[in-house]
């Protein structure tokens, strides 16, 4: 993920949801995916959404950046995380700076529940974190979002979303794969109504300020934070001489 000969300022790391012959990954395939796509419907041809949907794991957590990259990116402090990261690459690099590459043919992440009565945690407060920081991206580049437009994207998101679903379980099947529809077609309920939750905090909460401050902040209210980290770091590499 990392050459330094490459002239790539970022990469993302890809690697197939597959493992214990079941296809993992609900969250990118059964929400990000079909809620970037219905996007695309509602808003129309859109640079950003484009770039999204050009991932083919937009959420993978693996990736690789140059030191000078993290200077001035803001991302969300919350599960908005991942997306938050490739919008800020997006908004200071020109695609042909940033890479995607496949970094293992299997590899079996962690793995949440679903959480389907509990907003707060699981893979329920994961579509809600994300939906919000896709939200507020889009906002940032003056599309203009309403409780009218949540609407639409719901029902086009569901469509699109069960839709998928079909298609996923064809792919299991000929894989020789398991793919229970229920569970995933439940799953899609969820993300659909937290889509609309998603949407009315969106609204509702005009004045937030949901980006960490950036390393250049951080460095303005604390020059000596840099020199503090290499003397903790030689303390802790003492005890192991």
């Amino acid at each position: 993920m990392a050459n330094p000969q490459f002239n790539y300022e970022f990469c993302k790391g890809y690697y197939a949801r597959v493992a214990n012959g079941t296809i993992n990954g609900r969250v990118c395939r059964l929400l990000v995916t079909p809620l970037l796509r219905a996007l695309k419907k509602i808003i129309g041809a859109h640079d950003y959404l484009e770039y999204m949907d050009s991932y083919r794991y937009p959420l993978a957590g693996e990736f690789s950046m140059r030191a000078d990259v993290l200077q001035g990116i803001r991302i969300p402090s919350d599960w908005g995380l991942e997306i938050g990261v490739l919008s800020e690459t997006y908004r200071n690099y020109s695609n042909n700076h940033l890479c995607q590459v496949d970094i293992a043919d299997i590899y079996d992440h962690k793995h949440q529940d679903v959480s389907y009565d509990d907003e707060t945690g699981g893979l329920s407060r994961m579509s809600i974190d994300i939906s919000k920081a896709i939200f507020r991206k889009l906002a940032t580049t003056g599309v203009v979002l309403s409780l009218e437009t949540f609407r639409t994207l719901k029902a086009t998101y569901y469509r699109l979303a069960l839709d998928m679903v079909d298609s996923y379980h064809s792919d299991a099947m000929i894989n020789g794969l398991n793919l229970d529809i229920h569970n995933e077609e439940k799953a899609v309920e969820l993300f659909a109504e937290n889509i609309m939750k998603a949407g009315h905090y969106f609204l509702e909460n005009p004045q937030e300020t949901p980006f960490i401050p950036s390393w250049t902040r951080v460095k303005s209210a604390l020059p000596e934070l840099g020199n503090n980290f290499i003397a903790a770091v030689e303390q802790d590499l003492k005890q192991y001489d």
